[in-house]
């Protein structure tokens, strides 16, 4: 890693200010390292909702599911999430990969997006439990979600749902994890993906770029927070040349062939410089990506901050590209959904 003095940070849009305070006090209460990981976790259970308290008097219906978890690997534990009233037409489909730098949360830190989206599009979501780091290294997450994605396009007829139009989403390690699946699905010529919606996602297991070094220290899912996840995930692999692409995407050495990106970040966070730079790398191979960097924005911005004039714009973009991608209209007027996950 690089040694360098810290550059100076892009600074916070003054409205965004207090959800980043709100953000620090509810999710990064303790500080994360490789001995309070456990602890984490366990406050992590504190506040995410259960489903039936997400879903309560809502027109949608749930359930639990186990499915074939990859070759050797226990059963993968996956929620489907669908309105009560399907339609006669097969729906849209959306796997949807929890994020917490991939060491923390289970499947229903991700599971209120795919709640709004059943709402808003009559979407028909499934939110998997993936195995988490130390306990279990890199790969182990992404071969998790990547089986349940096999499960579901298997699977689709019986859900209720269009396989040409399924797409892998998530915030954060979601979004890298997201960013994994659309790999191993090209590589292994597995389930043909609609696109792949990547918040803020984690990459690079490297943690060199500025934007990684300007908020070293300071604001929402900091450096710090990073280099200790990325260890936990890789151990003494890290750094080395034999980092797998589907772990650390960043690392694919061709990123042509996949399904249509999108890509949002905040511009004063970790993730800048990598979510940058693989959207680059997407139209250099002549892929198709849409790219977003919001002015002053910290990780998780619009979860926090969602009546904050960029939080919208940024909410508003992403509904566009679902709303494109999916070929969907809302089914009545509504507020802009916010995402799911405003943690790593």
């Amino acid at each position: 890693m690089t040694t360098d003095a810290a550059p100076t940070p892009v600074p916070y849009d003054p409205a965004l200010e207090p959800g980043l305070a709100a953000f620090l006090e509810l999710v990064e209460r303790i500080p994360l390292r490789a001995d309070t990981i456990l602890a984490n976790r366990a406050h992590f259970a504190t506040i995410i909702p259960p489903i039936e308290a997400q879903i309560g008097e809502l027109p949608l219906d749930f359930e639990h599911r186990r499915v074939p978890g990859p070759a050797g690997a226990p059963e993968v534990e996956v929620t489907v999430i669908r309105p009560r009233e399907r339609a006669e037409a097969a729906a849209p489909g959306v796997l949807g990969i929890h994020g917490g730098g991939l060491v923390l949360g289970t499947r229903f830190f991700g599971t209120p997006e795919l709640i709004e989206l059943a709402l808003r599009y009559g979407t028909v979501g499934v939110a998997v439990e993936y195995r988490l780091a130390p306990e279990h290294p890199g790969p182990a997450a992404v071969e998790d979600c990547y089986a349940a994605l096999e499960w579901f396009a298997a699977h689709a007829a019986e859900l209720g749902v269009d396989p040409e139009r399924i797409i892998v989403s998530g915030a954060s390690a979601g979004g890298g994890l997201s960013a994994g699946v659309s790999l191993l699905a090209r590589e292994r010529g597995g389930p043909r993906l609609a696109g792949q919606l990547l918040n803020c996602p984690m990459l690079d297991d490297r943690n060199e770029t500025v934007s990684s070094r300007q908020y070293d220290g300071i604001g929402a899912w900091d450096r710090n927070n990073n280099d200790t996840a990325w260890t936990a995930v890789l151990g003494e692999r890290r750094f080395g040349d034999d980092v797998a692409p589907a772990v650390a995407p960043a690392r694919a050495a061709e990123l042509g062939g996949l399904p249509p990106a999108y890509l949002e970040v905040g511009a004063a966070e970790v993730f800048r410089d990598e979510t940058v730079a693989y959207a680059s790398r997407i139209w250099a191979a002549g892929g198709q990506a849409e790219l977003h960097v919001w002015a002053g924005a910290y990780h998780g911005f619009s979860g926090f901050s969602p009546e904050a004039i960029v939080s919208r714009a940024a909410n508003e973009a992403r509904d566009s590209w679902l709303r494109r991608t999916l070929g969907v209209e809302p089914a009545e007027p509504a507020e802009p959904a916010e995402p799911a996950e405003p943690s790593p």
